[in-house]
């Protein structure tokens, strides 16, 4: 199998991974476990901007590097509108709070804010690899 069969294998196992990821958030929400709901959401926008980077057969081991990267590549360079690199931002922020500081306290609107941005990701970077494939 030659590199460019494993990138793109790469990148549908992380895109079907970010899917799942997000059903998860939402399976959170819907039983009121607003943290989780946090926490999840990311990691669905997180995969998938992974996806993304699998193509190039980039990757990183810290996540602020792989948002930089992105950003940086994608938004910055309008493939991803700027909007994209916002929300991202924002996803990786709040779940670092939710996970991190003890007495966080995560809200059903936060929470609904959180999987809203991460579902706007992953149908953008889904609709963008769709795209691509068919070049």
């Amino acid at each position: 199998m030659d590199n460019s069969n494993k990138a793109m294998d790469l990148c549908i196992y992380r895109m079907q991974n970010a899917i799942e990821t997000l059903d998860t958030a939402k399976l959170c929400m819907d039983n009121k476990r607003y943290k989780d709901t946090i926490n999840r959401s990311y990691y669905a926008a997180f995969y998938a901007v992974k996806a993304v980077l699998a193509l190039e057969e980039i990757d990183f081991k810290r996540h602020k590097d792989v948002v930089a990267y992105f950003n940086q590549h994608y938004v910055a360079t309008d493939i991803f509108e700027r909007e994209v690199g916002k929300f991202l931002g924002r996803l990786k922020r709040k779940r670092e709070n939710s996970d991190y500081d003890d007495f966080y306290i995560a809200s059903a609107d936060e929470a609904t804010e959180q999987y809203e941005a991460a579902e706007m990701i992953v149908l953008k970077v889904r609709d963008y690899l769709e795209e691509k494939q068919k070049k």
